[in-house]
């Protein structure tokens, strides 16, 4: 039976969690909605064209890095360690975090440079003067983007631990306004070339990555002091250590997705970097597939980013809290689960529902934009990666409670598996949905990935827990079905047009109502999960 300070307890834990959320999702929506500005722009420059598919690979590729490295293994193995030298030593966690950024910049730095050597080897090996040499160019421009947004995101991982989320949360604000505006510039000037706004925005991302750090490390002023270790002390040994050990399983467990979209980045852009054959059959993809993956990537990205991530972002520092106490680790766990469902169904199904007035509004209505073709491939791909917006989301917090309680290798091991899952998958599925087949392998891979790791987390939740996620998960079913419904009957009685003001009606509305709607029926079912996102200490 629950005291009423452990009440308390659960009650403080989940606001807590509540309020980080809604820190982390209103500035990352900010954030977002600056991303979807910069698409509105950059797509507009570029669409769906060979020069497109080359700045899409010049911006994706760092950005792994930093989803890999910084926000993903990296923090995760350090974050738990510094939490935990916080709590115990202050001088010891300055020491620890010093020791760690100073690792994280002079490695990066060195993968940047031997990125920058192989590259500019392989612009003179090439000798050519097309959109290949071009699109290895512009990835010499951005790469030093790499080490600078990396650093930015282990400082962030800092200031989750001393409940600032806000600065991380907004620092991809600047990257987006200084590429806005430095793609802005050729709506401004006839006939301007692509490649010369690609190189512009390809400076103006490094000058961001600049910004991010100086914008961390003075958010960080207040809460760290920056400590070389003594020479004759090895108090950093053991916590060096366990961040070294958990590093390479928590890079290959927690980085699935990012390791994928690589895949589909390689296989995408294969007719620009190889050629248009393999072993003499004609390739499935062209030289526009990467700019209609990429783009269309960011879509189904905005859920996940804004309130999926959100979720495991703030769930993470608390989970790690409560490593060493089962009950509260459990129901940290269980609120954190159930709020990825009641977010990421939805989300999932209404962006499948408004692919097309999506697509449309976002990639077309200029001379520059998608063409018609292009635009179409686009939903087809967007459906696909939409299918599992709840699985991405899942799966954040799910390794995030492996971590917490130092467990890399299990996640590790799902997610070698489901790597090899995307890419067999990937392989086979291009042939027959040509682009759209590398969604739809994403999607599996997650999916498979999110009912491995449930089977593996059931021994950290009470016994009563898979009664309760089913009744929760059947309830918010049955809201996203009745959202569906009014959604469906919008797209239906609304007529086509040719229009793009109408598709953006048409998307306002629907996606409006269809918000409306799922938050109403939550309410008129008693689903605790909206109340949860809004409670305050």
């Amino acid at each position: 039976m629950e005291t009423p300070g452990d009440q308390t307890s659960k009650h403080s834990s989940l606001s807590t969690l509540a309020g980080a959320i809604r820190v982390v999702a209103s500035l990352t929506l900010l954030s977002r909605f600056c991303g979807l500005a910069r698409d509105l722009v950059t797509v507009r420059v570029f669409g769906d064209s060979a020069i497109g598919s080359a700045f899409t690979a010049a911006l994706v590729i760092p950005n792994l890095f930093r989803r890999l490295f910084g926000e993903g293994a990296l923090a995760a193995a350090f974050l738990p360690e510094y939490e935990r030298a916080v709590r115990t030593n202050r001088q010891i966690a300055d020491q620890l975090a010093t020791r760690v950024i100073l690792l994280v910049a002079l490695g990066t730095g060195l993968i940047m440079l031997i990125g920058e050597l192989a590259l500019l080897l392989a612009v003179v090996l090439i000798d050519d003067v097309g959109t290949r040499a071009f699109s290895l160019r512009l990835l010499m421009v951005t790469l030093p983007f790499m080490p600078l947004v990396c650093t930015s995101a282990m400082l962030g991982a800092m200031l989750q631990v001393h409940n600032r989320f806000a600065p991380t949360a907004a620092a991809p604000i600047i990257l987006n306004v200084l590429i806005i505006a430095a793609a802005s510039w050729t709506f401004f000037i006839k006939d301007t070339d692509q490649q010369t706004a690609a190189y512009a925005i390809g400076v103006a991302t490094v000058l961001a990555g600049v910004i991010q750090v100086l914008w961390s490390v003075h958010a960080l002023k207040k809460h760290a002091r920056w400590q070389m270790h003594q020479a004759g002390q090895d108090v950093l040994t053991e916590p060096m250590g366990r961040v070294k050990k958990r590093f390479l399983p928590v890079l290959i467990g927690s980085g699935t997705i990012q390791i994928n979209t690589l895949l589909d980045t390689i296989i995408a852009m294969w007719p620009l970097w190889i050629g248009v054959t393999v072993f003499g059959v004609a390739f499935p993809l062209d030289e526009r597939s990467n700019a209609i993956l990429g783009y269309t990537q960011r879509l189904y990205q905005f859920p996940l980013g804004v309130f999926g991530i959100a979720v495991a972002t703030a769930a993470f520092p608390l989970l790690s809290k409560s490593a060493d106490d089962p009950g509260k680790f459990a129901s940290t766990l269980m609120r954190s689960i159930r709020l990825s469902l009641f977010i990421g169904i939805p989300a999932s199904v209404g962006l499948a529902l408004v692919r097309r007035d999506l697509v449309t509004v976002m990639f077309t209505g200029s001379e520059h934009a998608f063409s018609a073709a292009g635009a179409e491939r686009s939903s087809a791909v967007l459906i696909g990666y939409a299918t599992a917006v709840w699985a991405y989301s899942l799966n954040q917090v799910l390794t995030r409670s492996f971590y917490a309680r130092g467990d890399t290798r299990t996640p590790m091991r799902i997610a070698l598996w489901s790597v090899v899952v995307n890419l067999s998958l990937n392989l086979a599925l291009i042939w027959w949905l040509a682009e759209a087949g590398l969604a739809w392998a994403t999607a599996t891979s997650a999916i498979f990935q999110t009912v491995v790791l449930i089977i593996c987390t059931r021994d950290k939740l009470d016994a009563d827990a898979p009664g309760i996620l089913t009744f929760s998960m059947l309830r918010v079913l049955a809201c996203t079905l009745i959202m569906s419904v009014c959604v469906v009957s919008v797209q239906h009685f609304w007529p086509d047009s040719v229009r793009w003001v109408d598709h953006l009606y048409r998307l306002i509305v629907s996606a409006g109502l269809g918000m409306v709607v799922y938050i109403a029926s939550s309410r008129v079912l008693r689903a605790p999960e909206f109340s949860w996102l809004l409670l305050r200490k």
